[in-house]
């Protein structure tokens, strides 16, 4: 079979890649051509870009679930930290209150360098807590601190 003759034009840098990939492939700069062209023209293409789209969708909907479950266990927490601790607290009297404004700064800063000495060790309390188990009926009703308003 004779192949046909093809006189194209190239910018200087798409020829100088084009070189550089032949010789680094031992390969004709034609043969390179050729292939790329008909990788182009080739209906395989479109699936490829595709699946390769498809691929990147399906990670980034992973990440999108991971997120959307994390976030949903610190709503949570704080949730049923706030609960707990405003049912196990008594509200402090107005002289307390007082005292306790001079300290809130200092223990904020505490808080936000625990905080960050969490994050930066690990491991993450989305790490520790079990995916995709169900909780059973039977010990959702015992629980000794449901503090839930039905």
């Amino acid at each position: 079979m004779i192949k046909s003759r093809l006189s194209v034009y190239l910018e200087p840098e798409l020829m100088a890649a084009l070189a550089a990939y032949a010789d680094r492939r031992e390969r004709s700069r034609s043969l390179i051509a050729e292939a790329a062209i008909a990788s182009f023209l080739s209906p395989d293409a479109d699936e490829q870009r595709e699946a390769a789209l498809s691929k990147r969708l399906d990670r980034i909907e992973r990440g999108m679930a991971r997120l959307e479950r994390d976030l949903g266990i610190a709503v949570e927490m704080t949730a049923l930290f706030v609960r707990f601790w405003l049912a196990s607290t008594p509200p402090p009297s107005e002289a307390v209150r007082a005292a306790m404004r001079k300290q809130a700064g200092d223990r904020y800063d505490a808080f936000l360098d625990a905080l960050g000495r969490r994050l930066a060790k690990g491991p993450k309390l989305r790490q520790e807590i079990l995916e995709d188990v169900p909780a059973p009926e039977a010990e959702a009703d015992s629980d000794p601190v449901d503090l839930r308003k039905d």
